[in-house]
């Protein structure tokens, strides 16, 4: 993966609450979630995450300084929350076309909250051990940015672009909200309860397989000025955000967590079903391709 060192990076697009102390009034959110995981609320409202268990210990990610993004500091791609405020830039360049090109519905963008330790949500207080997730109440992605050194210490998803597909998926679940798609699924979970494990699988699984769409048109997306965002995106790429989406399903985790592997509590999929829908994203890079719902197993 290379960026462009002439891509102007939008920091409009990010909201920095690091070392805002963060705050926990409010209703508590139960239960693990984020980037592995989606949370479930107390109506059943989503907030996509990407693994549902608790990861996260503390708050290495510091305050930071979104003001160092400047074109007129060399360094800048070198600093963790810049890049990743220029994937934020390109996910959403690549929304803004594709959504009303596939589903004919403008992309409404959404804002990333960097925060630390704790953040109050439009869906209650959240902390870092949640991991990434949206909130579709409010329309926003929240990401501690420390969860990428347990990504790969724990994890062992160590390579760069585990990063961009972090917050890929995390946009996915906003292209569910935009489209409807998240409503729909809390509707029929609340009727149909028993099954409320497999729609979650289903949505995560879909939100795995819409960034893997990104991925495939992540070079043709660009900046204000049309400068493009990324030079490069190799297939050594590709297989780290493979290896991202398969170290977090959730067959993985529980056999990490020291106990069996129990198929009732998959919330996202296994290992090779979420490996297999993002390919199936990247592969086609049509979100067309992304339906889930009729059948969890990524086409052949």
């Amino acid at each position: 993966m290379s960026l462009n060192e002439n891509a102007d990076i939008d920091t409009s697009q990010v909201t920095d609450a690091r070392g805002s102390g963060g705050g926990l009034g409010g209703m508590r959110l139960p239960g693990g979630g984020g980037l592995v995981g989606t949370l479930i609320v107390v109506a059943l409202l989503i907030i996509g995450g990407i693994t549902g268990v608790n990861v996260l210990g503390g708050d290495d990610s510091g305050g930071g300084d979104l003001t160092q993004c400047s074109t007129a500091n060399p360094d800048r791609l070198n600093q963790r929350d810049c890049r990743n405020a220029l994937y934020v830039n390109s996910i959403q360049a690549y929304w803004t076309k594709a959504l009303p090109e596939v589903y004919a519905k403008q992309y409404q963008e959404a804002d990333t909250v960097f925060f630390s330790n704790a953040v109050n949500t439009g869906c209650g207080a959240a902390e870092s051990g949640m991991g990434p997730f949206y909130c579709p109440l409010d329309h926003l992605v929240y990401i501690d940015l420390s969860f990428y050194d347990e990504l790969a210490n724990r994890f062992g998803a160590k390579g760069e672009f585990a990063q961009p597909y972090v917050l890929a998926h995390e946009y996915g679940h906003h292209v569910q909200s935009l489209l409807g798609t998240e409503a729909q699924v809390r509707r029929q979970q609340q009727r149909d309860p028993e099954n409320a494990n497999e729609l979650s699988v289903m949505m995560e699984l879909q939100a795995d397989c819409y960034a893997g769409a990104w991925a495939k048109h992540a070079t043709e997306t660009t900046d204000a000025s049309g400068h493009p965002i990324f030079k490069s995106v190799t297939q050594q790429d590709v297989d780290q955000a493979l290896d991202a989406a398969a170290s977090i399903g959730d067959d993985v985790i529980q056999k990490k967590a020291g106990g069996p592997v129990n198929e009732s509590k998959f919330t996202h999929g296994t290992a090779a079903q979420r490996k297999g829908w993002f390919a199936a994203g990247y592969n086609t890079g049509d979100p067309r391709r992304c339906d889930t719902f009729s059948g969890v197993n990524p086409p052949a």
